[in-house]
């Protein structure tokens, strides 16, 4: 399958929802996982990213909370559930993948917080992941300010 932007929009969307389940549930990452190809169509998902996004950011959950946790005005376990997976997932791939520019990696996060997360929650995604990304991806943040 050709990778396509929908496709990858598809696997950050099951991906923040299998997050979701995750952190509420706290079941086992291989059931998760496979309910999400049970209950889902993954057909026009990118699941080698869903299963990355996912699976990195819980092998990787102290580095990748580190990263926006000094921008937060509040404690990570006071935020509501939908903007903690979208934090940590975005941060994840500001830090893992560098393949996917900055900007892209915000605007997804904020069309999820947008559509799932508490009224005007995808104001503060916004403003978490704007310093966060000028931290991890300092060069390409300075490049995109001076073209």
């Amino acid at each position: 399958m050709t990778v396509t932007a929908s496709a990858r929009r598809k696997a950050r969307h099951y991906a923040m929802q299998a997050l979701y389940q995750w952190q509420m549930a706290g079941a086992s990452l291989n059931v998760i996982e496979a309910e999400f190809h049970t209950d889902n169509d993954m057909s026009k998902t990118d699941v080698a990213y869903f299963r990355d996004l996912f699976h990195g950011v819980a092998k990787n959950l102290d580095e990748v909370e580190a990263a926006f946790t000094p921008h937060l005005d509040r404690k990570v376990d006071d935020l509501d559930p939908i903007s903690r997976a979208l934090l940590r997932m975005s941060s994840y791939e500001l830090q893992h993948r560098i393949d996917v520019p900055y900007k892209v990696v915000i605007n997804e996060a904020v069309a999820l917080a947008k559509k799932f997360g508490p009224t005007d929650a995808y104001k503060y995604i916004n403003g978490i992941l704007d310093k966060t990304a000028a931290d991890l991806r300092a060069a390409e943040v300075a490049a995109d300010k001076n073209a």
